[in-house]
C-alpha cells in the first residue's frame, strides 16, 4: 500500500499557478492520478474548468505533454494519439519501450453530454486510453447550467428552483455503468476524500489492457454554494450517504471498494449545499423522499451486481 510520504516524494506533473477556484478538488485529484504511473503520460484535455484555468497564456501548470481539445472531442484526440503511437511503433519509426500512457480528461459537461459520442466510440473501438471525468455535476465554467450529471432537485441557471419548479426534474445519468456496459477493461468511481482508493483505481486504470474510465466526484464551491474549506468533507459525505458509491468494474466483475460503517441519510449531504436549500421547505419534502428512495434502490442494485 502506498503511503502519503511516498506519494509526496514523487514530482508533480501538475503544479501551482493555475486559476482554479479555492476549494476546487480538481488539483488534488490530478496530483493523485498522475502519481499512479511511472510511465510517460500525454494528456488530452477537453474545454472546461481545468483547461481554462491551467493554460492561461503565457502560463500553464502542466509539466507533461498536454493538448487542448474542444468539449466534444477529447476522447477522439487521445484515441488518435494512441493509434498514431502504435502505428509508428509497428513501422519502426519510434521505440515502443517507453510504454506511453494516453490520458483524456473532461468535466461532466464535456463527458456526460457534449463529448459522450467521442467517448463511447473510443471505448467501443478498444483504444488503450484512460479517460478521467472530474464530475462537479454542472457546467461550472460556463455559468452554472445543469448537465446530465446534475442531481435531481438541484437549482442551476437552466433549471432554477422557484415557484414553478423545485429545480432539475430529471435523475442524473449513471455514466460509469454506461461505460462499463461498453465491456471496457476497467471502469470505476472515485472521490478525493478516499485518496488511497483513488490512487489504487488510477493505477489499475493506467495498467489496464484496454480502454479504462474513472469518474471522480469533485465539489464545486461556486455552484454548490458551499464553503471552500468543506470540499473534501462534502465528497466524503456523498460517499457515506451512498449518493456516490465507490465501486469498480474490472474485466467483467463488479466490486464495491468502500462500505460506509454507518450509511447516512442523503439529506446530510444535501442540506449543506445552497443549491438544494429549497428542498428543505415543507412543500418540497416529497422530493427529498424521492431522492432517498432512489439512492437506496441504486445502492441495492449495485450490491446485487457484485460478484460472489
Amino acid at each position: 500500500m502506498v503511503t502519503l510520504r511516498e506519494l509526496s516524494a514523487i514530482e508533480d506533473g501538475f503544479v501551482a499557478g493555475h486559476g482554479l477556484c479555492p476549494g476546487c478538488a480538481i488539483p488534488v485529484i490530478l496530483r493523485i492520478l498522475l502519481r499512479a504511473t511511472n510511465d510517460p503520460v500525454i494528456v488530452s484535455n477537453a474545454t472546461g474548468c481545468l483547461e481554462v484555468c491551467s493554460s492561461m497564456f503565457p502560463l500553464n501548470s502542466w509539466r507533461i505533454p498536454w493538448i487542448h481539445s474542444a468539449f466534444e472531442n477529447t476522447a477522439a484526440t487521445a484515441a488518435g494519439l494512441e493509434s498514431m503511437y502504435r502505428a509508428l511503433v509497428r513501422r519502426g519509426k519510434i521505440s515502443g519501450n517507453k510504454n506511453i500512457k494516453f490520458l483524456a480528461i473532461g468535466g461532466d459537461g464535456g463527458t456526460y453530454d457534449i463529448g459522450f459520442q467521442a467517448l463511447s466510440g473510443a471505448m467501443e473501438r478498444g483504444h488503450k486510453i484512460l479517460y478521467v471525468c472530474y464530475d462537479n455535476q454542472i457546467y461550472a465554467n460556463t455559468g452554472g447550467q445543469r448537465s446530465s450529471a446534475t442531481p435531481l432537485g438541484a437549482s442551476a441557471t437552466t433549471s432554477p428552483a422557484g415557484t414553478a419548479s423545485y429545480g432539475k426534474v430529471q435523475w442524473r445519468k449513471d455514466l460509469t455503468k454506461i461505460i462499463a456496459a461498453h465491456n471496457v477493461a476497467y471502469a470505476a468511481q472515485g472521490a478525493p476524500s478516499r485518496w488511497q482508493d483513488l490512487y489504487n483505481k488510477a493505477k489499475k486504470a493506467f495498467e489496464a489492457d484496454g480502454p479504462s474510465f474513472l469518474n471522480v466526484l469533485t465539489a464545486c464551491p461556486t455552484e454548490w454554494k458551499t464553503d471552500p474549506d468543506q470540499s473534501i468533507r462534502l465528497t466524503q459525505l456523498a460517499v457515506d450517504t451512498c449518493f456516490w458509491p465507490l465501486w469498480e468494474y474490472d474485466n467483467g466483475k463488479y466490486r464495491i471498494t468502500y462500505f460506509p460503517k454507518d450509511k447516512k441519510p442523503v439529506s446530510e449531504w444535501l442540506k449543506v449545499q445552497g443549491r438544494f436549500k429549497h428542498l428543505f421547505l415543507e412543500e418540497n419534502r416529497y422530493v427529498l423522499e424521492e431522492i432517498q428512495k432512489r439512492v437506496d434502490e441504486e445502492w441495492e442494485r449495485l450490491n446485487k451486481l457484485v460478484s460472489p
